[in-house]
């Protein structure tokens, strides 16, 4: 799996999110990342693993506590290939817009006469 695949897979999940999201705010401990989840701590320890082969965490030993960072270049090919797509459509919405703008009708500009109705002709012939 090439390394923007494996980047999207560790980020789909719910759980290596919020793993992410708390090391937003600074490194921690294995056991403090498990803290608000129901779940074991080998299962926390798979979605490191998961986390750290995507190169979006770092994990290194200090005594007997395992420590979690963040590698913010980790994210990096996936943000550039966002950025990419969020340039691309919004100019094409800019685009669109330019030409609705471009072939809007004016607001004072008089109404094509629409064809009568068959009733409004038949009252027509009456008066």
């Amino acid at each position: 799996m090439d390394a923007l695949s494996q980047t999207f897979s560790a980020l789909a999940d719910p759980t290596r999110r919020a793993i992410l999201a708390r090391l937003a705010d600074g490194e921690a401990t294995v056991g403090e990342l498990a803290e608000p989840f129901e779940m074991s701590l080998p299962a926390v320890s798979r979605h490191l693993k998961v986390l750290t082969a995507a190169g979006l965490i770092e994990r290194s030993t200090e005594a007997q506590w395992r420590r979690c960072a963040i590698r913010g270049e980790g994210l990096r090919a996936a943000a550039d290939w966002i950025e990419f797509y969020r340039r691309f459509w919004e100019e094409s919405f800019d685009r669109l817009d330019a030409f609705l703008s471009r072939t809007a009708p004016k607001p004072d500009a008089p109404k094509p006469n629409a064809p009568k109705s068959t009733r409004e002709k038949r009252r027509g012939r009456r008066s």
